[in-house]
C-alpha cells in the first residue's frame, strides 16, 4: 500500500508538470502556482460524484483520475486535502486547518511552517492565490485580479488570520483560518452536508481556471474570461452548457449532462 501511494502523489507530481525537490519556499510556490493553472475549482465532478451515490471526498486514485481523464479538479475538500497531503508527502512541515465562513469549518485550508514564518496555501477557493498567503503580517497583505480584490489581515489575538474577497469594492465573501492542526475525520459531518440537496454547490455550476494572463471562469449561464487585466463576458443558453464546458475547460459533454440534467434552478453560490 504505501508503494502505491507513493506511485499515485509521483502522478500527482507529474501532473502539475513538477518533479520533486527539498520542501523549500521555492519549491512550495512551484507548487502553488501549478495546482492553479492545471487544476480547475469546479463542482461538476462533485454533482456527478453524488448522482453516483457518494457523499466523502474521492480517494486520491479518483481525484488523480478524474484530473488526467476529464480535466475536473474539485472544490475546497478534495482539492486542499489532497494537496495538503501532497505536502505532507513531500517533507513540508504542514497542519490541515479547518475555516469559518457563515457556517464553522465549512472550508478547510493547509498552514505551512518555513523556518519562522507560516503560511496558508489555498487552492480551493477558486481566487488568485499564486503564491503561498502569508499570515506573519504587520499590515494588510493585497491581492487584486480583474474586478476582485482580496485582503488577507494580521493574525488576531486569537491567531487567526482573515481573508477577505471584494467584487467591484464590495465585500463579497471572505473566511475566518483557524491555526489548530485538525484531521480530515474532523470534517466528516459538513463534507457529508455538502452533498445535500440544499447545499450550495448541488445547486449552481461553478469553474474557474486560472492562466499566466488571467482567468476563466463559469457561474452558471455567464462564462467570464480575463486576459491581460481585460474582462469580458458572455451569457450562455442552458441547453449549449455541456458544449460550452468542453470546449473552455475540456470536459466532456456527456458527464457534464449526466452531472448537471436534474437541476432546475442554477442559484448564485453567494446567496
Amino acid at each position: 500500500m504505501p508503494e502505491e501511494k507513493n506511485t499515485l502523489y509521483e502522478k500527482y507530481l507529474s501532473l502539475l508538470g513538477l518533479r520533486k525537490c527539498e520542501a523549500s519556499y521555492g519549491f512550495l510556490c512551484k507548487i502553488v502556482k501549478a495546482h492553479l493553472k492545471k487544476i480547475p475549482f469546479e463542482n461538476i465532478s462533485k454533482l456527478l460524484f453524488k448522482k453516483r451515490g457518494l457523499t466523502v471526498i474521492p480517494s486520491l486514485s479518483e481525484h488523480l483520475n478524474g484530473i488526467e481523464k476529464y480535466k475536473f479538479g474539485g472544490t475546497c475538500y478534495a482539492i486542499n486535502y489532497h494537496l495538503n497531503q501532497l505536502l505532507k508527502q513531500l517533507g513540508f512541515d504542514v497542519r490541515l486547518c479547518g475555516a469559518d465562513m457563515k457556517d464553522p469549518d465549512v472550508h478547510i485550508i493547509s498552514v505551512v511552517t518555513i523556518g519562522e514564518n507560516e503560511f496558508i496555501v489555498d487552492c480551493g477557493y477558486a481566487a488568485p492565490f499564486f503564491d503561498p498567503l502569508p499570515r506573519d503580517l504587520k499590515g494588510f497583505h493585497y491581492i487584486n485580479f480583474g474586478n476582485e480584490n482580496y485582503i488577507i489581515k494580521p493574525k488576531d489575538k486569537t491567531g487567526r488570520t482573515i481573508v477577505e474577497q471584494y467584487y467591484n469594492s464590495r465585500l463579497q465573501h471572505g473566511y475566518t483560518a483557524k491555526p489548530q492542526a485538525r484531521k480530515i475525520e474532523d470534517f466528516k459531518k459538513v463534507i457529508e452536508d455538502s452533498y445535500a440537496d440544499d447545499a450550495t454547490f448541488m445547486n449552481a455550476i461553478r469553474i474557474t481556471r486560472f492562466t499566466e494572463s488571467g482567468s476563466l471562469i463559469l457561474k452558471n449561464l455567464c462564462l467570464t474570461e480575463i486576459v491581460n487585466n481585460k474582462i469580458s463576458a458572455l451569457k450562455i443558453n442552458r441547453k449549449d452548457l455541456p458544449v460550452v464546458i468542453e470546449q473552455k475547460f475540456g470536459m466532456p459533454p456527456a458527464l457534464v449532462v449526466e452531472a448537471t440534467s436534474h437541476l432546475k434552478e442554477l442559484k448564485d453560490i453567494y446567496d
